[in-house]
């Protein structure tokens, strides 16, 4: 299988989600790796975890099956998902169809608890799964066994978070927001709307447009972005509509 960009860091924005929920019903997953920068195995774990299904046949093959038995009892199933491109579900759901299993029972690292605390009150079980790489049984049983509460459970908002928000809105996408409060980028989100914010981009200036064809040759998305104060999406977008290549080397 062909090799896709390396997954990009940090949760789903709310255009990446317009973006995965307009083109993946279709099977146009490689569209989505190149405007996102994100792995196969992300797209597709991210269209399986919020329920979007694709009318393109996702049948295994006879090596992807050999693939699987072979390293189902030495990889975490995160990294057979990079491999494979297929999504963590999907492999569960093969492995125990072929009767395979783990030799034994993964142990909860410190880094996977840290993780599991940090994101459980806010975000959906499933994408808390599919961070860690872990069945959302198991994080639903470690969370129960940590008292966590689940993601219904409200965390008030402070005057200084809001102040951070109002602030931020206009020049910071939902992402870069959510990472400087310490929130999710799904509760900045909701939270902004509550707010009655309402945020809307300025036009791309020619200016602007000639800048990303001048440096994405040999810059990266996100320092093109910052340079001109946009978010890395948004850049990545604009790359992809004009059609802009890297110099080969």
């Amino acid at each position: 299988m062909a090799k896709s960009k390396k997954a990009q860091p940090g949760p789903w924005s709310k255009k990446e989600i317009d973006l995965l929920k307009r083109l993946f019903p279709s099977g146009k997953e490689k569209d989505i790796v190149k405007q996102t920068g994100r792995t196969l195995a992300a797209v597709r774990q991210r269209a399986y975890t919020i329920g979007i299904k694709t009318t393109k046949s996702c049948s295994w093959s006879e090596n992807e099956i050999k693939l699987l038995k072979k390293v189902y009892k030495k990889l975490k199933a995160r990294e057979i998902s990079e491999q494979t491109g297929r999504t963590i579900g999907s492999l569960r759901e093969k492995a125990r169809a072929l009767g395979l299993q783990k030799r034994s029972f993964r142990i909860w690292t410190k880094k996977e608890l840290d993780t599991l605390k940090k994101l459980y009150p806010t975000e959906k079980q499933e994408v808390v799964a599919e961070k860690l790489g872990r069945s959302v049984g198991a994080v639903k049983g470690k969370a129960r066994n940590l008292g966590l509460k689940s993601q219904n459970a409200v965390v008030p908002w402070s005057k200084r978070e809001e102040d951070v928000l109002r602030k931020l809105y206009l020049h910071k996408s939902y992402q870069e927001i959510a990472e400087q409060i310490g929130r999710s980028t799904s509760a900045v989100l909701v939270r902004t709307q509550k707010l009655g914010l309402r945020k809307t981009a300025p036009p791309w200036s020619k200016k602007e447009i000639n800048i990303i064809k001048k440096l994405y040759p040999t810059h990266k998305a996100k320092e093109i972005a910052d340079k001109l104060g946009r978010s890395e999406g948004a850049v990545r977008q604009k790359i992809y509509e004009f059609g802009f290549q890297k110099r080969k080397v």
